[in-house]
């Protein structure tokens, strides 16, 4: 019985064991060869249909949102809702003929999921179901920041002489006519864009601004800026002293370009008539004394505040028409705005205006023969050639921001002197904050 036994787990025990040698055979052979790969095969993409269709339509002349909704599976209570979310946001009355609306349906069956409509620029409102009825959001339209650099000849206007920029010829003519006031505003207490030009001047920049999906720019700023007029060369250093993102410009040794005056109230302008005291009259025939400065500009042109100041009068002034007074400071200097078509909304005797900002428009009213602007000032009363003051300087970066100041400094008028000057035309190097070195300026 026992032998019996032994001999047959011998036998299983056999089995057992070539089963092992045959399975440890088998692997062996499946070890890949070196250097061999094996092919998977290829799968082709699978393309997914987007949960939702897309239909965009254009207000037209006359149609309201609520008659564009119309259009699509809403009873009356459902659109109502789809209204009053919507007026969370913004208001269906105030908007503009050709606003895109985006209706989005459920793909297959027709019902509407959701709304969007781009009230500005800027930003959309998005409109989608939930449990109880409409929920309405805000979704802004996103930017990416970018740097463009021009650099060109000055030959006839700055005008022209940007908008002929290689520099930025992918830029929107409106974005374009944007940085064109942005260097003039810049340079408007140093330059005279309107009279001082002469052949052969020169500019360079180096621009930042944050740019939508469609190209356009909803914001800019001119980092650094170089303009050489008559053979002298005026710099401009972008800088945020008080670290609030408004910052202001700085020349090369970090004086201020800011002056408590702008040399003109409005951009590019013409002078028709200067200060004199003894001006034949266009309109009465007689010598009388013109004491201020004629600027022909077409009527609505934006007119602004050349010094910060109160209000003083805000009215039909006799020959002046639609009149602005401002009292600046103590009462020193006192500038008047006359022949304006409008007034800035909401402006008020007794409002603080600050410098550069639109108090109101060109016009012709009073005795005027075509659109202008008669701009003039008093110092202490007495009638003053605003083109032949003096202007006092604004304050200097200040001891306690110079570290910050030179490093920034550094960064932004490297990418302004590394930019190829005009043909014929040699833009300065005019040096640098005192403390860097000229290796660092060469940076």
């Amino acid at each position: 019985m026992l032998e019996l036994l032994a001999s047959w787990i011998s036998t299983r025990l056999g089995a057992v064991a070539g089963v092992c040698g045959f399975v440890g055979v088998g692997a062996l052979a499946l070890v890949p060869v070196w250097g061999f790969t094996w092919d998977a095969g290829y799968l082709p993409p699978l393309v997914a249909a987007p949960a939702e269709e897309l239909r965009v339509e254009l207000l037209t002349n006359g149609t309201t949102f609520g008659e564009l909704l119309n259009g699509v599976r809403l009873d009356g209570n459902d659109q109502q809702n789809l209204l009053l979310a919507f007026q969370e946001h913004a208001d269906p009355r105030r908007l503009r003929v050709g606003t895109e609306v985006t209706l989005r349906f459920f793909r297959g069956d027709g019902r509407i999921r959701g709304v969007d409509v781009a009230v500005s620029k800027d930003e959309l409102v998005r409109l989608e179901r939930d449990v109880a009825g409409w929920a309405s959001i805000v979704v802004p339209t996103p930017v990416q920041v970018d740097t463009l650099a021009a650099v060109g000849s000055i030959e006839t206007s700055l005008w022209n002489a940007v908008r002929e920029s290689a520099g930025l010829a992918s830029v929107p003519w409106a974005d374009q006519a944007e940085v064109i006031g942005l260097v003039a505003q810049v340079f408007q207490s140093q330059i005279d864009f309107s009279r001082q030009i002469r052949p052969g001047d020169a500019y360079r920049l180096v621009f930042e601004r944050e740019v939508r999906p469609d190209r356009t720019m909803r914001s800019g700023r001119i980092l650094a800026a170089e303009v050489v007029n008559a053979g002298k060369t005026f710099s401009a250093v972008w800088f945020d002293l008080h670290d609030d993102g408004i910052g202001g410009y700085y020349d090369l040794q970090g004086e201020s370009l800011k002056r408590a005056f702008l040399l003109a109230p409005l951009d590019f302008r013409r002078v028709s008539s200067r200060f004199s005291l003894g001006r034949l009259h266009p309109i009465l025939n007689v010598i009388r004394a013109h004491v201020g400065v004629d600027y022909a500009a077409a009527i609505g042109t934006p007119v602004m505040a050349t010094g910060d100041g109160m209000v003083t009068q805000r009215g039909v002034g006799s020959g002046y028409g639609n009149l602005i007074e401002i009292r600046h400071g103590s009462g020193e200097f006192v500038t008047r705005y006359g022949h304006l078509s409008r007034f800035a909304s909401g402006l008020r005797v007794g409002d603080w205006v600050s410098q550069g900002q639109t108090i109101g428009y060109v016009g012709m009213t009073g005795l005027a023969t075509g659109p202008h602007l008669h701009y003039e000032m008093r110092r202490n009363g007495a009638p003053t050639d605003p083109l032949s003051l003096d202007m006092p300087e604004g304050d200097p970066i200040p001891p306690s921001a110079r570290d910050r100041w030179t490093v920034e400094f550094g960064e932004r008028y490297a990418m302004l002197t590394n930019l190829s000057p005009t043909s014929g035309q040699r833009m300065a190097d005019t040096g640098a904050p005192p403390g860097r070195s000229q290796a660092a300026r060469n940076e």
